[in-house]
C-alpha cells in the first residue's frame, strides 16, 4: 500500500531557510508541517499507508527529529519505539557508530538490549543528506542483529547522494518528497 498524497503537498509546507546554520546550505525545517494539525495527519496517514502492511517489529527514531515521527508512527503502527541518540545521551550500556562529517566525526549510540536478534526494524529521520547518519544507525542496528532495516525519510535531497549510498549498502529507502541542490 504507497500513500496517494501529492508529495508535492507536503513539499510546498517545508520551509526552506537559505544559508543555514552555515552560508551556502538551504536547510529544510520541517516545522510547518508538524504545525498545521491537518498537514501532520497527512504526514503521518502517508507513512502508515507506506508501511502499514509491511512485517515490521519495532519502529526507531534518529535523534532528534526522527523522534517526532517515528513515536507517533510507532503507535499508529502499534509497535515499540526506540532511540537512536547522539553519543553521550544513553544512560544504559550502549553501542556506538562513528561517521564522516564534512568536518570531523559524528556518533550515534543505542542501547544494547534495544533491538531483539531477527527483528525487523523501520528506521525514520526527517531527512536524508549524505547519509552518514542514517547508514551508522542502520550499522547499529545490524550489529546488535536487525533481520531488516527498512528506512524512511520525510525529505531526500539527492544532489548529496545520501540515498545513493544507502541504496548502494543495501537498504530500501522511502522518502515522502525530495528537493534538489543543497
Amino acid at each position: 500500500m504507497h500513500s496517494s498524497i501529492d508529495p508535492d503537498f507536503f513539499k510546498s509546507r517545508v520551509r526552506t531557510v537559505p544559508n543555514w546554520p552555515q552560508p551556502g546550505v538551504m536547510f529544510r525545517d520541517i516545522t510547518p508541517l508538524l504545525s498545521e494539525p491537518r498537514t501532520f495527519r497527512l504526514l503521518v496517514a502517508a507513512f502508515v499507508a507506506e508501511y502499514f502492511d509491511r512485517e515490521i517489529d519495532v519502529v526507531v527514531g534518529i535523534d532528534a527529529r526522527g523522534f517526532i515521527l517515528g513515536s507517533v508512527l510507532a503507535h499508529e503502527l502499534n509497535k515499540g519505539f526506540v532511540p537512536v541518540r547522539k553519543k553521550g545521551k544513553l544512560p544504559f550500556t550502549t553501542i556506538v557508530e562513528e561517521y564522516a562529517l564534512e568536518y570531523g566525526t559524528g556518533s550515534v549510540e543505542l542501547h544494547t538490549d534495544a533491538i531483539k536478534p531477527g527483528a525487523r526494524v523501520l528506521l525514520i529521520d526527517d531527512l536524508i543528506a549524505t547519509g552518514g547518519t542514517m547508514e551508522a544507525s542502520a550499522k547499529l542496528l545490524q550489529r546488535l542483529g536487525a533481520a531488516q532495516v527498512l528506512i524512511g525519510a520525510m525529505i531526500d535531497l539527492p544532489d548529496l547522494g545520501g540515498r545513493k549510498r544507502l541504496t548502494d549498502a543495501g537498504f530500501e529507502v522511502f522518502a515522502l518528497t525530495e528537493f534538489g541542490g543543497h
